[in-house]
């Protein structure tokens, strides 16, 4: 019997690639990742350990308002930080809204500039 055994990427929509870029590469600090290879749409891909973030700017067929304030009660990408309390504070100097996770570990929830919500995990 086949099994899953990894997660290897995980896909947001995005209206505008470059807003986007500024938030996952200012804010969040990603590089693009070179193995991204030619499409006929624009997008851009970060390497995550073993994984990709990839960000794919296509029309996004599901309803970006009306979603919960709090990024756990929504779909959510998990991501491990090294120097979650640097990041939190870059959120704060850009004036980027959060919600810090309601279980009392060190994490938070944000929304990139389309509304994906991330939960960013204290990984120290």
């Amino acid at each position: 019997m086949a099994r899953i055994v990894a997660l290897l990427h995980a896909s947001v929509l995005v209206s505008d690639l470059e807003r986007a870029r500024a938030f996952y590469e200012g804010i969040l600090g990603l590089t693009p990742s070179p193995a991204r290879p030619a499409m006929d749409f624009p997008g851009v891909w970060y390497d995550l350990g073993p994984a990709q973030l990839h960000l794919l700017a296509l029309p996004n067929p599901d309803p970006v308002t009306g979603r919960p304030t709090h990024g756990g009660r929504d779909r959510h990408l998990a991501l491990g930080v090294a120097g979650w309390e640097g990041l939190r504070q870059t959120l704060d100097r850009a004036g980027i809204a959060y919600t810090l996770s309601r279980s009392g570990r060190r994490a938070l929830f944000v929304r990139d500039p389309d509304g994906n919500a991330l939960e960013l995990i204290d990984a120290d």
